[in-house]
């Protein structure tokens, strides 16, 4: 359900989220706390049930640390890219 409402708010939204997650990412360590989640998800208005984010959480903090990596998140929400999307971010790298 979560996916869905991201997909359908927007490549803006998406990308907002992103930026946000890396600027509240203090620690640059690439983890997101349950309250900042919370915390982006309502910056965003995404807001969510208790019972729904609860599920959410489950889902993507597998590791049961408490905290979601940001690249885990992406891919849990958006997949993996496709090849000709790493191929771009390959010749990106090397500029």
């Amino acid at each position: 359900i979560f996916r869905d409402t991201l997909s359908k708010r927007g490549v803006r939204v998406l990308t907002g989220l992103g930026k946000y997650f890396r600027q509240v990412d203090k620690n640059k360590n690439g983890f997101l706390s349950q309250a900042a989640f919370k915390e982006a998800l309502k910056v965003f208005h995404l807001e969510m049930p208790k019972g729904d984010f609860e599920s959410l959480w489950l889902i993507l903090d597998d590791s049961k640390s408490d905290k979601v990596d940001y690249g885990e998140f992406t891919r849990a929400m958006f997949g993996e890219m496709n090849e000709y999307r790493k191929a771009f971010v390959r010749k990106v790298s090397f500029v």
